[in-house]
Parts: C-alpha cells; structure tokens; sequence
C-alpha cells in the first residue's frame, strides 16, 4: 500500500468505540477471583469503555461453560443496564461445536450481551461461502453481532480471512462488524479501504495490540491491552476526539507497554497484565488462568517504568 494512501486515511477529531477485553484475574488455588473481576468490570465501564467479556484475556476458552455464564451473570448483574461484548465460545458443550455456539449464544443474549463469534476448530478449512454461512447460522438469533479474525500467535485454530471471505462477512446484516487481530497493519488498512467503498457502517475493531494508533486511520479497538490501564486509554480517546496533541505522548506511553507486554510468548501478556494491575495499584494479588504461560520473576521491574510514564503523560 502506498504511503500516500495511508497518511490519506488518518481521521482527527474522531469519535472512537473502545471496547476492553477484561482480564479475570485468579487466586493461588486456581479459582477465579470474581470480586476482583467485577470491580475491574466496573472500573473499564466507568472510564467509558464497553467491556468485552470471556475473550482471550478473560480465559474464555479456558473456562467451563458454567464459569462463562457465571461471568455473563456478574457483569449483568454489576453493569445494570449498560453494554457488554461476550465471546461466544463452544470449547467443553455437549452436543457438539455448532450446538456449543447456539447454546453460547443463546447465553449472551439472556444476558443482554453482543456476541463475538470465537474461533474454533470448526471453521478449519471454511472460507469465502462456507465461513459466510457459519458465521449466519450461528449469529441469526442475535439483532447485532460480531466477527472475530484471531492470528494465530494467539490461539492455533486462529483464522484470518482472505478479502473475499471477509467482504462475505460484511454483507450478513446483524454482524455490525469484526475485531482484526493479525498484529498486520497493511491487512487492517485493507479492510478498512473496503469497508469504507461497500459499508461504511461495518466497524473494524482493531485487535493490533502492537499497533494501537490505528484508530488514528479509522479502525475502532477491542484489545486486550487496553484491560492493563483503561484509564489512560480513555483519556487518550477522548483527547483524539477533541484534537489535543497530548493524544500522541500518551498513545506512545501506552503502546510501549503494549510492545513489552506482547512479546513472544504472546500469551503470557495476560501474566503481564496481572503483574501491572498489582504494581499500579487496581488489584491486590492477581494471578492468570492456570494454565497461562508465566513472565520472569523481574517483569515488575521492567513494567513499573512504564507504567510511571503512563502516568506522568496522563498528568500533563
């Protein structure tokens, strides 16, 4: 893509629709901490932010189906009437992937919820119609829903579509747009060229944790690093939308953060995360899943510069 194009596209003065993957944090004996989790919730809610529930930082594929609706439960019961996103997962239901989907959605949906179809071993090999129809038949209870490319740096099963596939996508009326997490810059920017010709409505919600001035270019976000200070995320927001320059010193501050918190092995950012909401003061002792790979003993210290920088260009 040529230069010229891209600087083309940078939007000012934008009003950006931030949603937060919510990270559920654990306790020593591998039990979600839910207290922790719901006073999370609400601090993502207050800052503006949509929280974005049983995503890849809240553990959602690692979770049991019980556990995914108990959190689906808590963030209805914490956020009254205010919006929540919610992977719709199948891992661990009887009956089958598809059957697992419909049940995952149906769960949303009693809550109140927006689904976002997570990725599965079930759209393996389906692209263009096939993943078209997946995506139709699992969303058809929905009014509004989401599409979810997932690289695989993130989970295996992960999927990013070809162009004609995701043109499919945008052509299903209730699925309002996808989160695009292939950590590519020239792949979003190509969405977003054709989402802005065919439906200009369709939202790319960027997944770019490594790129999150993309919302500079017209992407929205759904990111899981947002859940380390949103906060500052919002407050960067909001200085875009009102053309403060104060918007580029903290979007730097944060994307450093994002840059050391996503480095290889990518998963282990949600042991990042839990690390900085202890050290800045949000959680008391929290812990990733089980199951998550774990930082070094010294993250603290290479994030608690970081973190005092966020602050100090939130302050300014």
């Amino acid at each position: 893509m040529e230069v010229a194009r891209v600087v083309g596209r940078i939007r000012p003065g934008r009003k950006i629709d931030a949603i937060s993957a919510v990270l559920l944090p654990f306790r020593p004996d591998g039990r979600p901490d839910f207290d922790e989790f719901e006073r999370h919730l609400l601090r993502t809610q207050k800052a503006g932010i949509q929280p974005a529930l049983n995503m890849d930082t809240g553990f959602g594929p690692q979770l049991t189906p019980a556990q995914r609706l108990e959190v689906l439960k808590l963030a209805r019961r914490s956020l009254g009437s205010a919006p929540f996103v919610a992977g719709a997962l199948p891992f661990g239901e009887e009956g089958g992937l598809l059957e697992g989907y419909r049940s995952s959605v149906k769960a949303i949906l009693d809550q109140g919820g927006t689904p976002i179809v997570f990725q599965s071993q079930l759209f393996t090999g389906k692209d263009g119609a096939g993943a078209a129809a997946l995506h139709r038949e699992i969303c058809a209870p929905a009014p509004r829903a989401l599409a979810f490319e997932l690289g695989t740096m993130f989970a295996p099963f992960g999927r990013i579509y070809d162009l004609d596939t995701y043109r499919r996508l945008m052509e299903i009326p209730n699925l309002a747009g996808a989160k695009h997490s292939s950590l590519s810059r020239e792949q979003e920017l190509v969405r977003l060229e054709l989402r802005d010709r065919e439906r200009p409505d369709w939202k790319v919600y960027t997944g770019n944790d490594l790129a999150i001035d993309m919302v500079m270019y017209g992407s929205d976000y759904l990111l899981g690093i947002s859940t380390f200070d949103p906060e500052a995320f919002a407050l960067r927001d909001r200085w875009w939308s009102e053309g403060d320059a104060r918007f580029f010193e903290l979007n730097d501050a944060l994307q450093a953060l994002g840059a050391v918190a996503f480095r290889d092995p990518v998963p282990a950012y949600k042991d990042s995360a839990a690390v900085y909401l202890k050290l800045t003061g949000r959680m008391k002792d929290p812990l990733p899943h089980p199951s998550c790979p774990r930082r070094p003993a010294w993250e603290r210290e290479i994030l608690e510069p970081l973190a005092n920088k966020i602050a100090e260009a939130s302050t300014r």
